[in-house]
């Protein structure tokens, strides 16, 4: 079961909350693979967030290969989440609020990361 806490006061916005609770919770195994998340309104609704900060942060998930959404059949866990070891998801979160932090835009810092692993831009 999914289980997520916003914190108003924390420096990462709530979008960015969201979807490392939810790698976090895919990664180590309360969420397994083939869990389905909520509907993004129904979860939006429940942490009192706007449904686009919801959306971005399974936008974000999705690109990340973490979860797919599936039209109706909604948005759930991917094998792949379940396997992702927290070493290198904490690792990720460090890259990207280092990157964060010197200003270089998201879509430059996934170039970065695409050319470090060795795959085409």
């Amino acid at each position: 079961m999914l289980r997520l806490h916003i914190d108003p006061a924390a420096a990462a916005p709530p979008y960015e909350q969201v979807r490392a609770q939810i790698a976090d919770q895919a990664g180590d195994g309360r969420l397994p693979a083939g869990a389905k998340l909520p509907p993004v309104r129904a979860l939006a609704a429940e942490l009192g967030l706007a449904a686009n900060t919801v959306a971005r942060a399974y936008r974000e998930l999705e690109q990340a290969g973490l979860v797919e959404t599936r039209g109706r059949g909604g948005t759930v866990v991917t094998a792949r989440a379940a396997g992702v070891p927290a070493e290198a998801r904490r690792l990720a979160e460090q890259y990207a609020q280092r990157v964060t932090a010197l200003g270089v835009a998201p879509a430059t810092a996934l170039e970065l990361a695409r050319g470090a692993l060795g795959l085409p831009a």
